[in-house]
């Protein structure tokens, strides 16, 4: 999301959804850079600077998050399509799927044990032999 490099503290807030009060505040406890606007009557508008800090606060606010969740729900789904699988992948994922959680729980600790190599050698597949 494109910010500009400085907004005023109403302009920050109209933004956020949130008050001017609030933006000061945050000017406040933050240590934001901010730059007096002159021309303004009462001589107390500020200009914020928007750097890396600030947008960084800034994304991580409820208004924004909430206004980011629906972009994030947008993205494609990845394909898990068993269809482009070569045959032995399918058997594979086929076997898994009807394993016992106890079998698997083994597997997975024959896995860790061996590694892939001892696990083909177990199977009778050997570098050579492929």
């Amino acid at each position: 999301m494109k910010l500009p490099t400085k907004m005023t503290t109403e302009e920050l807030a109209d933004f956020l959804g949130v008050a001017k009060q609030t933006v000061n505040r945050w000017i406040r406890e933050q240590k934001w850079t901010t730059e007096s606007l002159s021309g303004v009557k009462g001589g107390r508008a500020r200009l914020i600077h928007i750097d890396k800090s600030v947008r960084s606060f800034i994304m991580k606010t409820p208004s924004m998050r909430h206004r980011l969740a629906p972009v994030a729900m947008a993205e494609p789904t990845p394909a898990y399509d068993a269809a482009h699988y070569s045959p032995a992948l399918r058997k594979i994922v086929d076997v898994l799927q009807n394993m016992t959680p106890d079998e698997l729980e083994r597997l997975g600790v024959l896995l860790s044990r061996e590694g892939i190599r001892g696990f083909m050698h177990r199977l009778g597949i050997n570098d050579e032999t492929a």
